[in-house]
This record gives structure tokens, C-alpha cells and sequence, in this order.
């Protein structure tokens, strides 16, 4: 039997003034040429250093979660700045780490499973998990991006991102956020606790580490309760 491992991460963006002029302006430029007015420009720089954290380029990972989908059990590793505390909580295993360790523990864990389950991963938490490691010196141990078709995948791992897979590649005219699809299937969304991947670098700021790895927690308990659904349901 195969064994399946269900991932998540929470990031965060640089600060912006923190960043060099050249950098700045790389990054702003095409905000400037597309603003027509003032208030679209302070909107547009607001949407720009808002989004820093979705880029490894200029983002960190703050939080990383791990299911493994056939124990049912699940992992956190999380940024507490100064912190190596371990915990247990409502069944998930906490550990806090910096985001090296977090890298180079999640890579060391991902060559033991076959089966990969992500929401959005080919486009976002696989890149990100490859990019970062490498800024660290960590090399990925696994390939997760040979090809989003199920069918062609080789190498001996799967990697299903069910956002391709619900949507059915994009032939839906909306593919749907994860909140639209736990709330289709009657499971409990994380987001419906206020919390998103937008509020995680405030969180941060505020020195709510365990509040993320929590918000976590719930993402890999709703992506793993929405494979299921596919599994059963929708898998040809």
C-alpha cells in the first residue's frame, strides 16, 4: 500500500522597507505604469507589499504541516523565533523550528511516501518548499512537479494537487478557493474562523506562532477530510 503524505504551508513576506531601493522599484515598477491616479497607486503598493509572502523570493515559510493520510496522524513545524519547544495538542504533534530546520526535517520525512496531496501545490507550496531549500543549501529529495497529469507521472511518486483534480484541470470555468470547496462538501473550513493566508504575516508580527501552527493543523485536517471526498467520489 502506498503511503500518502498530505502538505501545507503558511508564509510570510519581507518587510518592505527593509528591502533595497533597487529591489523596491524592480518590484513596484509595474504597479507605476499601470496606475492611473494616486488612490489607484496607493492601492496597487498596498496589493505589492501585501503579496510578498506569496513569492519565495521575497517570503519566508513560517509554518509547515505534514498528515500522514493512512495513521491519521499529523505534524507542525512552526517559526517561534528563539524556540525549540515540542508540544502535543488535540492529537497533532507541535515542534518549533527555524525554517532550515523545517526544510531540511520535511525533505528528510517526504522520501518515505509515495503519494503526495496538496491544495494548490504545483502552483504554490511545492515551489515555494523547492526554492526556499535551496536559498538554505537543502537539496529537494523528491521530484513533485514531473508532470500535473496523474496518468504521466513517473518516478514512483504521485503528487495530486486537488485543486487540478477537483476542477478537473481547469475545465471548470472557476476552479474554486479551498473555503468554496470544504463548504460544497459539508467539512469544516479553516478559514471560516477569520483566519486566512492573508492575516498569517500579522499573526507573526504579533508573536502569534502557535495561533499559525494551529490555522495550519486545520488546513491539513480540511485538505485531508476533501481528498477523501475525491477518493471516493470523484477518482476515475
Amino acid at each position: 500500500m502506498a503511503h500518502t503524505l498530505i502538505l501545507d504551508i503558511e508564509t510570510i513576506g519581507e518587510h518592505w522597507d527593509a528591502l533595497d531601493a533597487f529591489t523596491q522599484n524592480n518590484l513596484s515598477a509595474w504597479v507605476r505604469q499601470e496606475s492611473k491616479n494616486d488612490a489607484e497607486l496607493e492601492h496597487g503598493m498596498q496589493m505589492l507589499k501585501d503579496g510578498l509572502g506569496f513569492s519565495p523570493l521575497t517570503g519566508q515559510i513560517v509554518a509547515i504541516g505534514i498528515l500522514d493520510y493512512e495513521r491519521d496522524k499529523r505534524a507542525v513545524y512552526y517559526q517561534d523565533p528563539g524556540k525549540s519547544e515540542k508540544l502535543e495538542e488535540d492529537g497533532v504533534s507541535y515542534q518549533a523550528m527555524t525554517e532550515a530546520q523545517m526544510l531540511h526535517t520535511f525533505w528528510d520525512i517526504a522520501q518515505k511516501y509515495e503519494v503526495f496531496v496538496t491544495f494548490n501545490g504545483y502552483q504554490f507550496d511545492v515551489p515555494y518548499l523547492m526554492v526556499r531549500a535551496a536559498t538554505h543549501g537543502i537539496r529537494p529529495t523528491v521530484n513533485l512537479l514531473s508532470n500535473r497529469y496523474l496518468s504521466m507521472q513517473r518516478g514512483g511518486k504521485s503528487h495530486i494537487d486537488l485543486i487540478d483534480q477537483l476542477s478537473f484541470y481547469g475545465a471548470m470555468r472557476r476552479k474554486g478557493s479551498m473555503h468554496m470547496w470544504t463548504r460544497a462538501f459539508g467539512i469544516a473550513s479553516p478559514k471560516s474562523e477569520n483566519v486566512n493566508g492573508h492575516q498569517v504575516a500579522d499573526m507573526f508580527q504579533d508573536g502569534k506562532y502557535m495561533d499559525i501552527a494551529r490555522y495550519n493543523a486545520a488546513d491539513l485536517k480540511a485538505t485531508a477530510e476533501l481528498y477523501t471526498k475525491w477518493l471516493h467520489f470523484l477518482k476515475m
